[in-house]
């Protein structure tokens, strides 16, 4: 079976998530995501290029990333947060209550 899955094997992923439609979801290799996240088809976690070490997004517990989002560099992705299917993200996202 194939699921057009790729993740780096350093990305450190929490527990319960959900991958829905698995299709075209990148993980970079210094990526964190937490427990309880939702990641729908098409997301990438990636760097932006510019940045050298640990260069990859931080996704926080319970986080929803929707559909085709694309989420550039080292930047920290709030606890609850929702992002809208199709975004561009390059600044932090904060947390939602």
């Amino acid at each position: 079976m194939h699921c057009g899955i790729k993740d780096a094997r350093s990305a450190k992923i929490g527990e319960g998530i959900l991958l829905d439609h698995g299709t075209g979801l990148v993980i970079g290799e210094t990526a964190v995501i937490g427990d309880r996240v939702s990641l729908m088809q098409g997301v990438t976690l990636g760097g932006s290029g510019k940045e050298t070490g640990d260069r990859h997004p931080k996704v926080g517990e319970g986080a929803l990333i929707g559909a085709s989002v694309t989420v550039l560099g080292n930047i920290k992705i709030g606890e609850g947060a929702m992002i809208a299917s199709g975004s561009l993200v390059l600044k932090d996202v904060p947390q939602h209550r």
